[in-house]
C-alpha cells in the first residue's frame, strides 16, 4: 500500500504567525473590553479563584505629575483569606 501524504504537504496549513485582523480593529475591541463591565467580572472571578490582579487607579499624589495613574497589585492568595476570615455564619435562633 501506497504511504499518504503527511505534514504540512496536505494543502496550505497557516503558522499563525500573522494575524488576519487588522491592528485598528484589535486596538477598538481591547478598548472597548478595558472600558466594559466584562473586565470588572473578570477580575472578580479571578480574584475569587486566588489569582492576583492589577487595577489601574488615580495617583494620589498628586506632586507626581509624571504618573497621573498608577498599577496597583492584588493578591488573591490574601484576598481569599481575608474573605474567610470576614465570612459571618448566622446562628439558629431557638
Amino acid at each position: 500500500m501506497a504511504k499518504g501524504k503527511g505534514g504540512k504537504s496536505s494543502g496550505n496549513v497557516s503558522q499563525g504567525i500573522h494575524s488576519n485582523v487588522s491592528k485598528t480593529i484589535r486596538k477598538e475591541m481591547r478598548r472597548d473590553y478595558l472600558n466594559s463591565q466584562m473586565r470588572v467580572l473578570n477580575q472578580q472571578k479571578a480574584l475569587r479563584q486566588g489569582k492576583d490582579i492589577v487595577v489601574t487607579i488615580e495617583n494620589p499624589n498628586k506632586t507626581e505629575t509624571n504618573k497621573p495613574f498608577i498599577r496597583q497589585r492584588i493578591s488573591g492568595k490574601s484576598y481569599l483569606d481575608h474573605m474567610k476570615n470576614k465570612t459571618y455564619v448566622m446562628k439558629e435562633v431557638q
